[in-house]
């Protein structure tokens, strides 16, 4: 049962060869089995699981064919699900029940999906690896030695150990990216307002972060998106996406960037591994040039981080001065930097956002898509917070997340695909990126590109 595709659950729920009750039962043995070990799924399994399975049998006997029929969700430990502890793996939220549904959780409800669980994530999805005070530590399903990286950690690894074949997590600099490139899987960051977010914890990063559907395939990965996809009155951020047909990607202008017209070093197994998989896609007729985007002067992340210090601070620095031992001592420091910035630094913060997305909207209106890597470095280590070097250089704990959170800042759309392996087997995710409001044709083309690459590969896409 573990290996069926969202895809091929819901089929099976609509046919009769399969009983929504009888899934749900198997990935929660499933989750049972492995998870002690990898820590993805946290907190108790939802009390209306029974009640929404029994909803949907009914539904099925009237002759009603959800899209998500009886298909097992697993829902980041940041999002409002009705009656269950949400904790954003915080201990100021330990014993936080939510009073309803995010609109998200709804629509994935309202679809037939049944959710299972809550997944891991660190403390209020503010750090590059999963672990946090309530709930510990999450590890990577190939490697318990290593992380999947974070904050959606807990999402991604659950989807690459086949605990459930979808899950729903936050991207805010690349939390839903990241994490899926490391261990295998597709993680799918839409457009900023694609995915409408009014209901819940506020966030440290509003006009950032964004609702991601992680799946160990596209397809599963577009059936996700569309059940959530629109826009909602009560959320002013949230927008219609374009009505204009994808077109084959043989037909697009894709741009490739081996480091995202950075100055950032690259693990030589991940830039092999994306070189052959540029190759790959060529030879199959597809249209790369070679492009890098010209960001403005001092782009870089730390640029950008006062907007999450200043972010945290605004929100928890009250409890902070009370007692900063409550907080994850990474983001206890966060918090304290955030006390510290002026408002002519968050302004400046603010500023670079801006350029930055005005440089990629520009670059994307001569180019369809963007390939970069997702990441430039494997998983590492689990008892660190990033890799002490990258490339032979010594960088920085967020050396690994220089590829993501300019798409964040630009409110564009971009997807991790996973494109082959690195040292140790370990796996290499693309990053493909488009224009806001192009998520479908992102969508689109990521599944030619996972197809070709899969083919080149000599693997189906599609689990048997």
């Amino acid at each position: 049962m573990h290996e069926l595709s969202a895809t091929q659950i819901a089929a099976g729920c609509h046919d009769g060869t399969l009983d929504p009750g009888e899934v749900a039962a198997a990935f929660l043995r499933r989750i049972a089995e492995l998870n002690p070990g990898l820590n993805a799924v946290v907190g108790t399994t939802p009390a209306r699981l029974t009640s929404d399975i029994e909803a949907l049998r009914e539904r099925l006997r009237r002759g009603e064919r959800p899209p998500l029929a009886g298909v097992p969700v697993l829902v980041k430990d940041v999002i409002w699900v009705e009656g269950q502890n949400v904790t954003q793996g915080s201990m100021l939220f330990r014993d936080f029940v939510a009073p309803e549904d995010a609109p998200a959780v709804a629509r994935l409800r309202r679809a037939g999906a049944l959710i299972i669980g809550m997944a891991n994530s660190s403390e209020f999805a503010c750090k590059g690896l999963t672990t946090n005070k309530v709930y510990g530590l999450t590890r990577h399903p190939a490697d318990l030695s290593l992380t999947p990286g974070g904050s959606s950690g807990g999402c991604a690894s659950a989807v690459a150990a086949r605990l459930a074949p979808l899950a729903l997590g936050t991207d805010g600099g690349g939390s839903s990216r990241r994490p899926p490139a490391h261990v295998g899987a597709v993680g799918f960051k839409p457009s900023q307002g694609a995915i409408a977010d009014p209901v819940g914890f506020p966030h440290a990063f509003n006009g950032i972060q964004v609702l991601a559907p992680i799946a160990r395939n596209v397809a599963d990965t577009e059936l996700m998106f569309e059940q959530l996809a629109g826009p909602d009155v009560r959320d002013p951020q949230s927008i219609p996406l374009s009505a204009d047909p994808p077109r084959e990607a043989a037909g697009l202008r894709i741009a490739f960037s081996p480091r995202f017209g950075l100055d950032v070093p690259v693990d030589a197994d991940v830039e092999a591994c994306i070189a052959r998989s540029i190759d790959m896609l060529r030879g199959a007729g597809l249209n790369i040039m070679d492009a890098d985007p010209v960001w403005p002067e001092g782009a870089n992340e730390d640029t950008l981080m006062p907007l999450q210090h200043v972010g945290l601070a605004n929100l928890f620095g009250q409890e902070w001065r009370r007692d900063p031992t409550q907080f994850d001592p990474d983001i206890e420091k966060q918090i304290a930097r955030g006390m510290q910035w002026s408002g002519a630094d968050v302004a400046r913060a603010r500023e670079a956002g801006y350029r930055i997305a005005l440089t990629l909207g520009e670059f994307l209106s001569r180019h369809d898509l963007l390939i970069c890597p997702t990441t430039p470095c494997v998983a590492w280590s689990a008892d660190r917070l990033g890799p002490e070097t990258i490339g032979g250089v010594t960088v920085q704990p967020r050396g690994h997340a220089v590829f993501t959170p300019f798409v964040n800042h630009a409110m564009a759309p971009a997807i991790s695909i996973p494109c082959g392996t690195g040292r140790a087997g370990l796996p290499v995710g693309m990053q493909v990126i488009a224009a806001r409001g192009r998520d479908r044709q992102l969508l689109a083309a990521a599944r030619e590109i996972e197809a070709i690459l899969a083919a080149s590969a000599g693997r189906s896409v599609q689990p048997t």
